[in-house]
Formats: C-alpha cells, structure tokens, sequence
C-alpha cells in the first residue's frame, strides 16, 4: 500500500490527545511529511500545525489527508463524513487507520469515485497470511511488550531502531498498528488480522534475515489487558524474540478502558518468558522504557534508578533520556555488529 505524502491531519473532535495517538504519532516521527491539520469544534488534540480546510491543503501541495484518530471499536463517526467527502471533493486522497472500512459509508465511497480518488485502510492488507509454524528463523529480533495498551511501545520501537542503526547495528522497525505503518510505509495491523493468522502475520512482518539482522517490532496491547491480551500472545509467538522491553506508565492504576488493575512489571517479565518460550526458548528481557511523561526530570530520574536496580535491568524514558543503556545492554547479550 503506497500513501502519497505530504499528509494533511484530520483529528475530528477528538477527547484527548491519547484519542489522536495516531495523528501525533505521524507528526513526531515524520514532521515533515505533515503540512497542516483539520480540527472539529470541541476538539481536544493539537499536533501544532496549521490550520488548514481541505481546499487549502491541496493548494499547499497535500495529497492526502489522513485521519489521525482512534476509538472504541475503530468506528467512523457519522459527523466526520462531512469532512472526508470534501478532503476528496479538494482532490485528496484520503487514508484511515480505523477498523471501518472508508468504502463501507456511501457518501465516501460516490465521493472517490467521482473525484477519481484512493481510499486507503490501512489496517485492512490485502495480503493472505499463513498460520504461524514457529519455525527458528534466521536473524534476530527485538520486541517491545508492555503492562497496558498505549503505553509507549511504538515510540519505544523507534527510538530503540534510531540508536541501533546510529551504533552501526543492521537494524528495521517492524509495524504492527495503523501508526506504525503510516510512519514506516510498511507493515500490518495486527488488530484486524483474524485471530488464526495473527503469529503467521507476524512471522511475514519478520521474516528470516542475516545471522546480525535486527527486527525490531513494534509491540501491540498488553498480555494482561483482557481485551487485547490475544493479539499480544499471536504477536509474541509470531514474532519470536530473541530480547524484549517491556514499557510502561507509572501514573496508571487500571488498565486502559477497563477496570482490570494494572500488572507490575515483574509479572509482565515473567509471562512473556513464560509465553514466548514456546517459539524461542531463549527469550530474554534487556531493558525497561517508562513513559515518564507525567512527571517532572528530577522525579523521572528517581524512579528510572529505582526500577533499574529492582529489576537489574536498564530502564529509561527512551524519548525523554534515550535508550544508549539499553543498546548497551543488546551488546553485551549478543555481541557488537
């Protein structure tokens, strides 16, 4: 799936910028593909860009507009169509992460097709996978895991392939969400993978490599969330790898939308040991990444020395402070490139 760029923002009216991770998320890794946002009364999001209509956006040299939103059950809400039928009126493209398909709304779908128009769902491949065999593969590959959903694991991912390539490693992000894949151009959104093919998903996402490869794959869900512990163990099979970090939000006390208390992150070092075993016998943690976004330096610091040395393991804010510790630790566990 090719997403012509530069993008446009929609963000529609959404609660709070967790709701438009999707969108910002595009905005912090490829600011420059992103000429300006599309905001509906009320919302509470702000990738600080500038305001533009879709008319606008196209004069400016945008092809797309991408709706940068999230929500409970991945539904286009009606008031936004209104919005997407002038993107493609304005001669836009327009691309989505939801798991709605654009081409299901009516109006959509007349608008594209007599504007000429690519509708572009992201979350919905076109490629058929196989069921995972959980064969060994060559290569090597680095998981982000995590104590909840929306905790970090995406940008954990990033920041962990920036320093790697930075320190000579032959290392790629692998994307699993509709972030992801706006971000890296590639990839699968492993949430509306049916539930047979998820591990055979993600063997196709990290496929074998050189003996020094490095995957490393963006995480999905948490496997103590009840809602999205099953595409989190499909991911964990598939993936198989050799090292993991597990992320995670120190300010939570439940789970993201329900009301199942938060894991520690011991029990999610255990588990994945313990679940991951059965494609890689020798899995390993190497570091923990805290979303210390909630708190100030002084008070990040103290925590990140306090969860280092409780675990023994390295752990940081990888946007925040970087990840050079954890990197140092993959040397030390298989070896300089």
């Amino acid at each position: 799936m090719e997403i012509a760029h530069p993008y446009l923002i929609f963000l529609g009216d959404v609660p709070d910028a967790l709701a438009a991770k999707t969108g910002l998320g595009i905005v912090d890794w490829r600011r420059d593909w992103c000429l300006g946002q599309l905001r509906l009364d009320g919302c509470k999001a702000d990738a600080k860009l500038p305001e533009m209509t879709p008319a606008e956006a196209a004069a400016a040299g945008v092809k797309t507009m991408v709706v940068g939103c999230v929500n409970a059950g991945g539904v286009l809400p009606d008031h936004w169509v209104a919005s997407i039928v002038a993107a493609l009126d304005a001669g836009l493209d327009v691309a989505s992460g939801l798991h709605m398909r654009l081409g299901d709304v009516p109006e959509i779908a007349a608008a594209a097709e007599r504007n000429g128009r690519h509708l572009r769902d992201v979350r919905h491949s076109d490629i058929r996978f196989d069921t995972g065999k959980g064969h060994k593969r060559t290569g090597k590959r680095l998981l982000a895991v995590g104590t909840d959903c929306s905790v970090g694991k995406k940008y954990t991912a990033l920041a962990l392939e920036k320093v790697m390539r930075d320190r000579g490693f032959d290392a790629d992000f692998r994307a699993t969400g509709q972030t992801g894949v706006f971000i890296s151009g590639r990839g699968v959104a492993l949430d509306a993978v049916i539930a047979d093919f998820i591990s055979g998903a993600a063997e196709w996402i990290s496929p074998s490599a050189e003996p020094d490869h490095w995957d490393v794959i963006e995480g999905q869900g948490s496997l103590f969330h009840p809602s999205f512990a099953g595409v989190t163990l499909g991911l964990l099979h598939g993936s198989q790898p050799d090292a993991f970090v597990v992320c995670h939000e120190p300010t939570r006390q439940n789970m993201r939308g329900v009301k199942t208390t938060l894991p520690t992150i011991q029990q999610v070092i255990d588990l994945t040991v313990v679940c991951g075993r059965l494609t890689n016998p020798e899995i390993r943690c190497v570091g923990i990444c805290v979303n210390t976004a909630a708190l100030d330096e002084a008070d990040a610091r103290v925590l990140l020395a306090d969860i280092a040395a409780e675990h023994g393991l390295p752990a940081t804010d990888p946007v925040r402070f970087g990840c050079e510790g954890i990197v140092d630790r993959l040397e030390e566990e298989f070896g300089r490139p």
